[in-house]
This record gives C-alpha cells, structure tokens and sequence, in this order.
C-alpha cells in the first residue's frame, strides 16, 4: 500500500455524530442499531469529543435490562455525553496521508482517527482496521498481477 495515500481515500464518510448534552440513552440506541464504535462529539459543528462503545459500557450500570435492575441503574441513561466523552481527540486533516495514520496508531494508542476539515469539522473517521482492510487489498490486487 502506498502510504503517501491521502487519507481521505479510505476514511469512512458516513460519521455518527452527537452533541455534548445528549444523553447516553442515545448513544446505547445508536450503537446497537447502527454497529459503530466510535461516535464524534460535536459542538456547532465542531469536533470536541469521541466516545467509543467501551466509554459507554463502562458509564451504564451493570444491572439495565436485568431482573435486578432498579431507578438507579435506568438513571445512568440519563447521564450526558460530556460527562463519559474523551476531549480533544487526536484527529487528522482530510489531506493527510495514510503515513500519518500509521504513526498516530503506533503513537497514541488510539483505535480511531477523526477526520476534520480546516475549520475542524468531522468529514470522516479512520480506523486501523480501515488502514488494514486496505493495506490488504492491495497486496492480493499486486499479487494477482
């Protein structure tokens, strides 16, 4: 794969967004319907946040949707995306390259990349399986030919 790739190329456009005081029975819907991992947390339109299904998970009580489930554990829902998001992302421009992935990956530990406009509004996100799935095709299209 050529890593010169601007990212733009293989970034998934279609991004989930939400706003700050959304609640988390919001997000619980959207991951279990839409089967993403990551939603992007936005302000006017501006890039703020990130938060993955695991911050979710981790903000909602154990107990929702059992026999033991009581007032409590339904009030999680009730929490705010501002209160479980993780702040100033690491993202990338929508020039950057494929490179540039490959090292914040290898870099920050993250699993996602948001991509933002030079106003810093999200156009796409990147994920290491993006980078791979695509790193991939491109070594069984040479190797066929």
């Amino acid at each position: 794969m050529d890593k010169s790739i601007q990212i733009k190329q293989i970034m998934t456009a279609k991004v989930v967004k939400v706003e700050l005081d959304d609640k988390l029975s919001l997000l619980k819907e959207i991951f279990e319907n839409l089967k993403f991992h990551h939603i992007l947390v936005v302000d006017e339109g501006e890039l703020l946040g990130i938060v993955s299904d695991r911050d979710l998970f981790k903000a909602l009580s154990p107990n929702l949707g059992s026999s033991t489930e009581n007032y409590k554990d339904v009030a999680t829902l009730n929490k705010r995306v501002h209160q479980v998001m993780s702040r100033n992302p690491v993202s990338l421009n929508e020039n950057a390259t494929v490179n540039d992935a490959i090292a914040l990956f290898n870099t920050r530990g993250v699993s996602c990349i948001p991509i933002v406009d030079k106003d810093n509004k999200p156009v796409g996100i990147v994920s290491w399986r993006d980078v791979m799935r695509n790193l991939h095709a491109v070594h069984v299209t040479q190797a066929a030919v």
